[in-house]
């Protein structure tokens, strides 16, 4: 599929299949990932992936209890590595690596997409939580939660404000 037909059948689907997701696949949106442009090539972000219905369980809590989570057969988790982007000071720290970790998150979700999958972005979760669940160090800031798998719902695509409302031209 092309890149235009790519976007626009990405969708924030919070209902999935029990169905899991084949290896092959897993490994492409890996593959996908590791391709996303960093600050610097640092590639400062960390990814937890969650297939322990035990984890998804508590993650999904720790995200004010989006029950979704729990149904997904894969839960990829992004962290910033504040420590990999230090060599640009606090600007890389503080922002650099979070721009890293969500570049890289969107490369997932589109990879998926493109492999027949579907998936939405997690962004209200407790910080604290999410990092003592996983147990990541005081380095890595969670970024995004993103449920994988196979489709349950068909909600298409939300509607968008006009162009003119997000860009401005200036000449």
């Amino acid at each position: 599929m092309d890149f235009g037909e790519l976007i626009e059948r990405r969708c924030s689907v919070r209902k999935f299949l029990s169905k899991p997701i084949e290896e092959e696949k897993v490994q492409l949106i890996l593959e996908a990932t590791n391709n996303a442009p960093s600050a610097g090539n640092l590639q400062a972000f960390k990814i937890f992936l969650l297939y322990s219905q035990d984890v998804k369980n508590e993650i999904a809590t720790a995200a004010f209890n989006q029950d979704f989570i729990r149904e997904a057969p894969l839960v990829m988790v992004f962290f910033a590595d504040k420590d990999a982007s230090a060599k640009y000071g606090t600007r890389g720290r503080d922002l650099y690596s979070l721009q890293d970790a969500t570049i890289a998150a969107i490369f997932a979700w589109l990879s998926a997409v493109d492999l027949g999958l579907a998936g939405v972005w997690v962004g209200a979760f407790d910080d604290g939580r999410i990092s003592g669940i996983l147990g990541a160090g005081d380095s890595l800031q969670p970024v995004a939660i993103l449920p994988i798998g196979y489709a349950g719902e068909s909600p298409g695509q939300a509607e968008r404000k006009i162009l003119k409302e997000i860009a401005t031209v200036i000449k």
